[in-house]
């Protein structure tokens, strides 16, 4: 049977945060049967000391299981739900002791920009990234991976309805910055310190229509070069840390 590659970590980094964030969740770690990884072992005996079974086989195997190359010699298969649901938004929401700072990315196709958006919103303390269920990255090994471990720290929630699920969070309260080019004001022009859900739309499209029409605001990164956009994962970057620098360290 072909196993539910959303559950799989691949990659040193990954598999050890995993080991740190959700041990509990760990079904079994799988590592290469000859590796000369000193860090593969530590993983070993990690797991071991927290009663995860540990099973060696093939490079190979690895390949095949979790459709990587750089799976560098080690795969944690995790139990339970890949991400939380809509259901699940709304009690970590309930239980924050702080103004929420959300990320929303409107149809993020590439699993490596996913990962990347994953990283920086974990580093800007975000306290979850929402995605659509359908047309979109989800937790495949390869944005675990790239996420160098924030997928196991920091929550995702997959919705079926992106548009419902914003118009929920305007009624909490929670202001929707939406960005774009064609905005009439840029990110350092806001007053960014209360609740907050920073909408990031796609790698080629932006914002979708209605994505766009239901954000409360639409800003814009100012640009000094050629270029004439950002990658998802940068523009995200520059908008969550000034989204910090406005509110202060966390704390």
């Amino acid at each position: 049977m072909k196993a539910d590659r959303s559950r799989l970590v691949a990659g040193i980094n990954p598999v050890i945060a995993a080991l740190n964030a959700k041990a509990g969740d760990i079904e079994r770690i799988l590592v290469v049967e000859d590796t000369h990884n000193q860090r593969v072992r530590d993983i070993e005996l990690m797991a071991k000391d927290a009663g995860i079974d540990v099973v060696r086989t093939h490079r190979d195997h690895l390949e095949q299981l979790t459709g990587l190359e750089s799976h560098q010699d080690v795969v944690a298969e995790l139990g339970g739900q890949a991400s939380l649901d809509e259901d699940g938004l709304e009690s970590m929401l309930d239980a924050l002791d702080e103004a929420p700072l959300l990320l929303v990315l409107d149809g993020v196709t590439d699993p490596h920009n996913l990962g990347a958006c994953l990283r920086t919103a974990e580093a800007a303390g975000v306290h979850a990234v929402i995605v659509p269920r359908d047309r979109a990255a989800g937790l495949t090994p390869a944005a675990r991976k790239a996420s160098a471990g924030a997928s196991e720290i920091l929550p995702l929630v997959q919705v079926t309805n992106l548009a419902r699920t914003l118009r929920a969070l305007k009624e909490r309260g929670i202001w929707l910055y939406g960005t774009s080019d064609r905005a009439e004001s840029d990110i350092y022009a806001q007053d960014l310190k209360g609740p907050l859900a920073l909408v990031m739309g796609s790698e080629g499209e932006g914002l979708r229509r209605l994505t766009m029409e239901t954000c409360d605001f639409l800003v814009s990164i100012p640009l000094h070069g050629a270029m004439e956009s950002l990658n998802v994962s940068v523009a995200t970057g520059v908008c969550l840390f000034e989204i910090r620098r406005q509110r202060g360290p966390r704390g």
